[in-house]
């Protein structure tokens, strides 16, 4: 009887069917986990990436400057994030090698992808951190002093790298401060020996601090300070 069933609802035909409905039923579960990580990403990229450090330290040039609105928010966020794939384009590459192309031809599965993904980035991560970091968090966690680097969790991992990012740009952007703060004192005590003290000085240092700010290709200086101030 079952010989004479027509073709397509046995052997091979019904093997396909079977194999087709299990992937079918996968799909929804694919569809939400790849959801969840477009969601989760800007957290990520905020998080594991040094664009914590670029976007600050922009923002401290443009504050040193004393042009609060130029460049626009928009500009600062977009530079940051190029410049974050560029400094980062060694770890995400080593992400894709060793996670995404193995879980995209089905060698590997998403756990494994998701275990694999983030060798690369503890890796780049402990370059940037400091021990200091690392240490007040392996104690608010009330954990035993780790043997290895392996030992720490990523849940304590993250908020230190965090902590050591936000250090780094505050101690970049001390340093940017500095020539305009002179600037800007050179030329209130000028005004005040001249007696010119209903003068805002903030006006009158402005153009000084942008002449200068051009004159040494300030954006040329900061990138290049960014972009090496990461542990290769």
């Amino acid at each position: 009887m079952i010989s004479d069933l027509p073709l397509g609802l046995n052997g091979p035909a019904t093997a396909d069917l079977g194999h087709q409905l299990s992937n079918g039923a996968s799909t929804p579960l694919n569809i939400l986990v790849l959801l969840t990580l477009i969601t989760l990403l800007p957290g990520l990229l905020l998080s594991v990436t040094g664009f914590t450090r670029i976007l600050i330290v922009m923002g401290f040039v443009r504050n040193a400057l004393g042009t609060p609105t130029m460049p626009p928010n928009q500009v600062l966020v977009g530079i940051s994030m190029f410049l974050t794939l560029f400094v980062t384009s060694p770890t995400l590459s080593k992400v894709n090698d060793v996670a995404i192309k193995p879980w995209r031809h089905n060698q590997i599965s998403q756990t494994e992808a998701i275990q694999r993904a983030q060798e690369p980035l503890r890796a780049f991560m402990f370059k940037q951190v400091h021990d200091s970091d690392l240490a007040l968090f392996v104690k608010l966690a009330k954990m035993k002093r780790p043997e290895t680097r392996a030992d720490i969790p990523i849940q304590v991992l993250i908020p230190s790298f965090i902590l050591s990012e936000l250090k780094t740009a505050f101690q970049i952007g001390f340093l940017i401060f500095i020539p305009f703060l002179i600037i800007d004192m050179v030329v209130s005590s000028t005004l005040m020996s001249m007696g010119m003290m209903m003068l805002p000085p903030v006006l009158i240092s402005l153009p000084f601090k942008i002449l200068l700010f051009v004159l040494v290709d300030g954006w040329h200086l900061v990138v290049e300070g960014i972009v090496n101030s990461f542990h290769p």
